[in-house]
């Protein structure tokens, strides 16, 4: 199967809108070539600014511009985004709401050789904390192109979460993406897998397993981590006998724990929360990270089985 990353697709993406918004900013943290605003660099080097490595900084200009009309986009690594510059985004983007899309690269530990230090694993946590943000993780890149264009027509602060792995491309471009809407990728009544990111591909994979083994799947793209779909989270709870949620980021704070919070008030139902376990991430190639924390279709199969 053909892969790309996200990452690619949202630097392609960006020169594609520049040239049909001139409203479009990009702002980058000296990172332009990893998280690949460097094709919109080239293509509109006069709405391309580079902050230098000032995380901060970048988040306060970008909110600056906001209100002039226009629409900056801002992308680092998103431990830097979401971590270093948690304050900036809180107090300067999304108290004021302003129209600013925070796009990191890197995220989970699919960043690899850098290591735990770079690796963030709690990005999602921290901004489904805060008020009126809006949370994206896009499963492959003609899903990232779609969501990018879709947040530059919302008013409002956006974080996007992409990566540095290529990853397969599962959709093609009659693909429809929404906020705030899951997709329903496969049916099934036995369990409801509920995956984001590059564990979709994980989910499906694992589907295809269990079906052999007569175990019918329903997998769920929720691409929108908030707002969640509620009506489509209740569905699965409702016809599935119990729901695995699957996601590249800590079990804490992220989709497990938003479909928990919601379905624990409104429809109490046994879930599994598979993901990185309360640990941080460690240096190595992403396959090996993936085996190691079990960020695979094997394992999502192994957890049904015994819990079917």
């Amino acid at each position: 199967m053909k892969k790309k990353a996200t990452r690619v697709a949202y630097g392609e993406a960006l020169v594609k809108l520049g040239k049909i918004n001139k409203d479009i900013v990009v702002l980058d943290a000296d990172l332009s070539k990893s998280t690949m605003t460097a094709y919109f660099q080239k293509e509109f080097p006069r709405r391309h600014i580079n902050v230098g490595i000032a995380e901060a900084d970048m988040i306060v200009t970008a909110a600056g511009i906001a209100t002039t009309g226009k629409i900056p986009f801002v992308s680092t690594f998103a431990h830097f985004a979401a971590g270093r510059a948690f304050d900036q985004i809180r107090n300067s983007v999304a108290y004021p709401q302003l129209n600013v899309k925070i796009c990191p690269t890197h995220a989970g530990i699919s960043l690899g050789e850098d290591g735990g230090s770079h690796q963030a694993v709690e990005d999602v946590a921290l901004m489904r904390s805060i008020p009126g943000m809006i949370v994206l993780s896009p499963a492959d890149a003609v899903e990232t192109e779609k969501m990018i264009f879709a947040v530059t027509n919302y008013e409002g602060p956006v974080y996007v979460r992409l990566g540095r792995l290529g990853v397969p491309i599962l959709f093609d471009e009659n693909y429809k993406f929404e906020i705030g809407k899951a997709v329903t990728l496969t049916e099934g009544n036995d369990v409801a897998i509920l995956a984001t990111g590059l564990m979709v591909a994980e989910a499906l994979e694992a589907s295809k397993l269990l079906e052999e083994k007569g175990i019918k799947v329903r997998v769920i793209n929720v691409s929108t981590i908030k707002p969640l779909d509620n009506e489509t989270v209740l569905k699965a709870a409702k016809e599935c006998k119990f729901i695995l949620t699957s996601e590249e980021h800590s079990i804490i704070g992220g989709l497990g724990s938003a479909v928990s919070e919601y379905l624990s008030e409104i429809y109490p139902t046994k879930i599994i929360r598979h993901g990185i376990e309360d640990k941080f991430g460690q240096s190595a190639d992403a396959d090996t990270l993936f085996d190691k924390y079990g960020l695979r279709a094997k394992k999502i199969v192994e957890i049904i089985l015994k819990n079917i």
